[in-house]
């Protein structure tokens, strides 16, 4: 893959409003340079900014988690786009018991290295995919919205993510029709509670895709029984809300439910679970876990969790079995 990345580039295809056909943009018709290399190979000291874009049970793979402590040990700021907040993040919000969460993570000592004032959160809004009969290096965006990312401590380090927020705005694709606005932004924000935002949606909405029998898409998730859901979003939104959240910070239940009319597949964490996965990012157990250090518990959210422990639970014992 990373071969292919630095002989080709990437792709990313994107919608645009007014515009039938996906806008493409391809890597090597941009300024800058970009490649790719194997972990061993990487040099985090070299960097400005480290941005972590995997799924969180990824970051166990041996190689990787290697690379992450060398992350650790650079002392280069860090912004997460993980769906789940690492545990450093966590130790940014003033309150939380970040011992009792370390069971929502696959592997938590990966974590272990990190100072917490190097580590933001992007709440990774863009829904996006690799479609499955192209190569790796080819990305497409479902919903094309910003990302919203926390500030640092620090302000040199802020001013980082300011300058990447101003050069992305003044930026255009330059297409057959004239020049066009990025569809997807970064935005900056002063509070530590923004990207939280993203729980609501994921939880209501991405978990909720998982059924007992089967999974269903996350229009489905959201939309078939709208009660249900707003249900389930406002109660996030409430256990946001108790860790210090306003509502300036988070999105109402109706923006999200009307973005959720174009997303017609189930989510990620679905189809993993049900293409038997052993390990899958675990939002819904984190805003469990956070819930009850405040004293809140909700019915359909133990559910939920219920759900996606039984199931990991059933591909752990087929993965022993064909070991076996």
């Amino acid at each position: 893959e990373a071969e292919l990345i630095n002989n080709e580039g990437t792709r990313v295809r994107v919608p645009v409003r007014g515009r039938s056909e996906l806008v493409e943009i391809d890597s090597r018709e941009l300024p800058g340079q970009l490649s790719a290399d194997t972990p061993d190979a990487v040099d985090p000291s070299a960097y400005d900014l480290v941005a972590l874009a995997m799924q969180e049970p990824q970051y166990r793979s041996p190689r990787v988690h290697e690379l992450v402590e060398a992350v650790a040990k650079s002392n280069v700021p860090t912004m997460s786009i993980m769906n789940l907040a690492p545990l450093p993040y966590l130790a940014r919000i003033p309150g939380v018991d970040v011992n009792a969460c370390r069971q929502c993570y696959t592997e938590p000592a990966v974590w272990d290295g990190f100072d917490s004032a190097l580590m933001t959160l992007c709440s990774p809004d863009p829904q996006a995919f690799r479609p499955s009969e192209e190569q790796p290096n080819v990305l497409q965006v479902q919903l094309p919205t910003n990302f919203k990312a926390a500030r640092f401590d620090s302000d040199a380090h802020t001013a980082i993510l300011r300058q990447l927020e101003s050069d992305i705005d003044a930026s255009r694709l330059r297409t057959d029709g004239g020049d066009l606005e990025l569809p997807v932004k970064l935005r900056v924000h002063d509070s530590v509670f923004v990207p939280l935002a993203k729980w609501s949606m994921l939880v209501a909405g991405n978990y909720r895709c998982i059924q007992r029998d089967g999974l269903r898409t996350i229009h489905e998730a959201v939309n078939s029984d709208s009660d249900a859901s707003r249900d389930v979003y406002d109660w996030v939104a409430e256990v946001c809300k108790s860790l210090g959240a306003t509502d300036e910070n988070l999105v109402p239940f109706e923006k999200y439910a009307k973005a959720a009319e174009s997303l017609n597949g189930p989510s990620s964490a679905a189809r993993a679970l049900f293409g038997g996965a052993p390990h899958i990012e675990r939002v819904d157990l984190l805003v469990k876990t956070l819930a009850a250090q405040k004293g809140m518990q909700n019915d359909a959210v133990d559910e939920i969790v219920g759900l996606v422990d039984a199931r990991l639970e059933e591909n752990s014992a087929g993965k022993e079995l064909s070991k076996a």
